[in-house]
C-alpha cells in the first residue's frame, strides 16, 4: 500500500508497477497534484523553485507565467494517465497499525508492507514565541498564504530564511514596508543549483535520518538563490516576544508590525503511522534508506531526503528494489 500521491508517491507507483509488484495507491487530496494544488498563485514555473521530472516522463515546455499549481496538477494529471496509476481519490488515512502478516488501515486496506509517501504540507510548523497569542494583528503561514495584496497597508514581518519566506518578502515589499526575520544568517549562493550539488544535499539529510535524527530539509541546507532584490533585504536576528501591536527584538528594541507571515518551514506529516511507535528517543525515526530500520517492512518514500523533488524520484526507485527483494 502507498499512501500519497505528490512526487514520491507516484514515482515510488512507478517503479513497483515496472518490477511486477501489486500494490494500491490512496490520497487525500480530490485530485493530481499534491501539495502543488494548494501553492498561491503567483508561485509560477518562472520562480519556483527546482521541480524535477517524474520517472520516465519529461515535463513539457509550459509558459512561465503559469502558476505552478496549475502546471505541476497538470503533468501530474498525464502521468498517472500514462502509465495507468489507479490512484483511490479523496481517501485519507487516520490510522495504520501491525496485524499478522502486515498492515491494516483505519479504512479497511491491508498489506504485507506500507510506503508512506505523505509528505509535509500538511504540517507547517510554527516555532514557539512568547506573547504570540497576544498579537492584534493578522498571522498566516505558508500554507494560509494568498497574495502579497492581502497585506497592502499593513506593515509585516516575514518570519523564515527559507525559499519560501524569499519569495512572500520580495513580494509583500512591493506593496507596504517589510521586515526579515531569520534564524540564522542567510545564505545567498551565486552558482547555479545542479543535479551534483542535490545529491550532495540530499546526503546530507539521508546521514542524520540514519541516526535517527530529525530530519532538516534539503531546502534549508541549499542555501538561497542570489538575486540583487533579495540582497537588497538586510535579515534581522529572530525576535524574542510579541506583544499586541509587534515584536520585541533581542536587543531589547520594538518594532511595530499589523501582520507576520510565518515561512518557518513543515514536519513530516506522520500522524496517522504514530500506534506504529516509530520514533526514537532523539524525536526522529532511524531509516535504512528509504526503510525504517526497525522494520524493514516499512518505507518513508517521503521523509527525509524524500521531502523534496531531487529525493522523491530516487526514493520511489530505492523503495520498489527493496520491497522487489523482501516479498
Amino acid at each position: 500500500m502507498v499512501i500519497g500521491a505528490g512526487q514520491a508517491g507516484l514515482s515510488t507507483a512507478y517503479h513497483l508497477a515496472r518490477r511486477g509488484i501489486r500494490h494500491v495507491i490512496v490520497d487525500g487530496e480530490d485530485g493530481p497534484g499534491g501539495a502543488w494544488r494548494h501553492r498561491w498563485d503567483s508561485l509560477t514555473m518562472a520562480t519556483v523553485n527546482g521541480i524535477f521530472d517524474l520517472p520516465g516522463m519529461p515535463r513539457e515546455e509550459v509558459d512561465p507565467a503559469t502558476p505552478s499549481n496549475v502546471a505541476i496538477p497538470d503533468y501530474f494529471r498525464r502521468f498517472e494517465e500514462k502509465f495507468g496509476l489507479d490512484v483511490r481519490r479523496p481517501v485519507r488515512v487516520g490510522s495504520v497499525r501491525r496485524v499478522p502478516g502486515g498492515f491494516e488501515t483505519d479504512i479497511g486496506v491491508t498489506s504485507r508492507a506500507l510506503v508512506n509517501a505523505t509528505g509535509t504540507w500538511g504540517q507547517p510548523f510554527v516555532p514557539y514565541v512568547p506573547g504570540r497569542d497576544t498579537f492584534r494583528g493578522r498571522q498566516v503561514r505558508t500554507v494560509d498564504y494568498g497574495s502579497a495584496e492581502d497585506f497592502r497597508g499593513l506593515r509585516t514581518a516575514v518570519v523564515g530564511g527559507g525559499i519560501s519566506a524569499s519569495g512572500f518578502l520580495l513580494e509583500v515589499a512591493e506593496v507596504t514596508d517589510v521586515l526579515w526575520f531569520t534564524r540564522r544568517p542567510p545564505v545567498l549562493r551565486r552558482d547555479e543549483f545542479t543535479p551534483e550539488i542535490g545529491a550532495e544535499v540530499v546526503a546530507q539529510v539521508d546521514a542524520r535520518v540514519r541516526q535517527g535524527l530529525r530530519p532538516r530539509s534539503v531546502v534549508s541546507l541549499t542555501g538561497l538563490k542570489y538575486s540583487p532584490e533579495l540582497a537588497a533585504h538586510t535579515a534581522l536576528p529572530m525576535f524574542t516576544g510579541i506583544e499586541p501591536d509587534g515584536v520585541r527584538l533581542r536587543d531589547g528594541g520594538f518594532e511595530p508590525v499589523d501582520a507576520i507571515v510565518w515561512a518557518t518551514g513543515f514536519r513530516a506529516d506522520l500522524g496517522h503511522l504514530a500506534p506504529l511507535k516509530l520514533r526514537g528517543p532523539a524525536g526522529g525515526i532511524r531509516m535504512d534508506g528509504t526503510a525504517v530500520a526497525a522494520d524493514p517492512r516499512i518505507h518513508l518514500a517521503g521523509y527525509g531526503p524524500g521531502a523534496s523533488t531531487v529525493g522523491a524520484n530516487r526514493a520511489g526507485r530505492d523503495v520498489a528494489i527493496a520491497l522487489k527483494k523482501l516479498l
